[in-house]
């Protein structure tokens, strides 16, 4: 299409058309990739559809998750790397659906952006898409909005919605949580999405080098912090199929708040649930946050410390928990106990990490 100077054009106003259609283009066979059987219908539609088979279940509910990633996209920027906050955002949400017991069943996105650059959104697209891969969900759909005169022509935002289902019998939480359970960790793949806040306040304020290799890492800083969320979905869903409900009988998705303030919401009241520190080691990153003045009572509300998701688990079965989990490759160890306390419910960390 031809233009002439001076004509107001929605290109002219900040929003290309063209570049949105191409990174369509560009993300369509990732998403496709992450199609169930249910899915109705392919990319491009007005609204994605989805038939849920009600004959698989007695009484079905359907569960739904909302959140986003947060200012850890500011690293990816800062990097250049847009391939993993993809993989970020759906761990963010189908975690939380199935700390209820919810399958996961599909997921839409939504990325509002300064500029469309085709080859960018494919990047963060095709993240998500592998992160429903992961989870077992489907892609089927979402909206990228260009907001040039809002936001700066390399800023991004992501968020996500996701959709699951569990019966109405098997749902998981806090009402299921006995005296005597055991609390089962399992590890996080590094910071999560959460506290990145304070992560580039240190980064900044310490002058730390995003591509050096920090003593203790291993690897360059900036490929720590922009390590994936780990996604515990399918893990925790096995671990109820074979072991049941009256065995497994609550998940808590540690995010903004840590280990404690997220454990707590399924205690019941009356209970508490204690950690110790002790039965795993504190990653190396959150102890270089820490040597560069973040106070270790901070580190515990703000980042996950090593655990990525607990399960509360029937004590005799507890071991079994751990096998299931380390047979699937995720981490996995008792971390400690719930029992009687009055009051309201509680959660707390004693000992000190290895």
């Amino acid at each position: 299409m031809t233009t002439h100077e001076g004509e107001l054009t929605y290109a002219a106003s900040g929003v290309d058309i063209d570049a949105g259609e191409r990174a369509v283009t560009l993300m369509r066979a990732a998403v496709e990739k992450t199609n169930r059987p249910e899915v109705v219908g392919g990319l491009g539609g007005f609204a994605g559809l989805f038939a849920l088979d009600t004959a698989k279940y007695r009484k079905p509910l359907l569960a739904s998750s909302t959140d986003g990633v947060g200012t850890k996209i500011a690293l990816a920027r800062a990097l250049d790397r847009h391939d993993t906050v993809g993989i970020d955002l759906v761990a963010m949400v189908v975690d939380d659906l199935v700390a209820c017991g919810a399958e996961p069943l599909f997921l839409q996105d939504y990325v509002a952006c300064g500029r469309v650059v085709p080859e960018r959104i494919a990047a963060i697209v095709t993240g998500i898409a592998e992160g429903c891969t992961q989870a077992g969900a489907a892609l089927v759909g979402g909206e990228t909005a260009e907001h040039g005169d809002l936001m700066g022509a390399d800023d991004y935002d992501l968020a996500a919605t996701a959709v699951g289902v569990v019966e109405a019998d098997a749902v998981l939480g806090p009402e299921r949580v006995r005296p005597g359970d055991l609390i089962v960790a399992m590890a996080s793949s590094g910071l999560h999405s959460n506290g990145y806040s304070l992560v580039r306040r240190v980064v900044d304020r310490a002058g730390l080098d995003l591509t050096g290799t920090p003593a203790g890492l291993g690897r360059p800083l900036g490929d720590e912090l922009l390590e994936p969320t780990r996604i515990y979905a399918r893990d925790c869903l096995a671990l109820v199929e074979q072991l049941g409900v009256e065995t497994v009988h609550a998940f808590a998705h540690i995010t903004g708040g840590g280990l404690a303030g997220n454990t707590v919401r399924v205690v019941p009241a009356g209970l508490e649930a204690v950690l110790d520190r002790s039965t795993w080691a504190l990653p190396a990153v959150v102890r270089l946050l820490e040597e560069h003045g973040v106070p270790r009572a901070e580190s515990e509300r703000a980042f996950n410390c090593g655990v990525g998701m607990v399960a509360a688990v029937a004590p005799e079965h507890a071991d079994r928990a751990v096998e299931l989990l380390l047979a699937r490759g995720v981490p996995a160890w008792v971390a400690g106990t719930v029992g009687a306390h009055g009051g309201e419910a509680s959660a707390r960390l004693v000992g000190s990490y290895r």
